[in-house]
């Protein structure tokens, strides 16, 4: 709270309120020296742990090398929006639930530069949201199977990552429920066979099966 009504007195920003909705891509923009940008985002960078603006702050941040005034603009409606969502946050009651659960996703071809998708996630503890992600994927996914095939792929990592920590406080989780909205990247982690048009997958993204197999992790589709 005090770092953003301190952005706001010092002039980083305007007074009034705004959505997060943005354009970042435009390609007769001019690019902009980026000392202005990287002090922005900077500053934006350590808001990151605001679930509603993980994703536009990264989707910014992949413009570092050349912004444009879009990306200047950008950012300062995301201040704007702190202002008018300064009392916003995470709130966690004391409760006895701690059944560990995530969800998967990816926008395929999401990347309007690069035509690469973002993979997201997110984990829960009983009903609490305790982790979550937004990363561009490192490859060209073909199909929409195979974008959502990376996403669960890397949430498998994550909730692995989770469950070892959580083992710590004696707490013990398998058949770990990963939900997904695509049908057959589901399937594809649930059959260990090589199909033609899942070979060129990269082999590190395939050690979910071995999650599956073990019951470490149980996928479910959700809508």
């Amino acid at each position: 709270h005090h770092f953003i009504r301190d952005q706001v007195e010092k002039g980083v920003v305007e007074l009034y309120f705004v959505t997060t909705d943005y354009q970042l891509t435009d390609i007769f923009s001019k690019a902009l020296p980026r000392e202005r940008f990287e002090f922005l985002l900077s500053r934006l960078g350590m808001e990151t742990s605001r679930l509603d603006l993980v994703f536009a702050v990264c989707m910014c941040a992949r413009y570092q090398a050349s912004p444009t005034k879009n990306h200047i603009e950008a950012l300062k409606r995301f201040f704007r929006y702190l202002r008018g969502t300064i009392n916003w946050g995470l709130w966690y009651l004391k409760d006895t639930a701690m059944a560990l659960t995530a969800y998967a996703d990816a926008d395929h071809a999401g990347c309007q530069d690069t035509q690469r998708s973002t993979s997201g996630s997110a984990q829960f503890l009983g009903d609490k949201l305790v982790s979550w992600s937004s990363k561009k994927q490192k490859s060209t996914a073909i199909s929409t199977t195979e974008a959502e095939y990376i996403a669960m792929s890397e949430c498998c990592a994550q909730i692995l990552w989770m469950r070892s920590q959580l083992t710590d406080y004696d707490f013990v989780f398998s058949n770990i429920p990963l939900y997904c909205d695509n049908r057959s990247a589901i399937a594809l982690c649930c059959n260990n066979v090589q199909h033609s048009r899942s070979k060129h997958i990269d082999i590190r993204h395939h050690f979910i099966r071995d999650q599956v197999e073990k019951g470490v992790v149980e996928l479910y589709f959700v809508t």
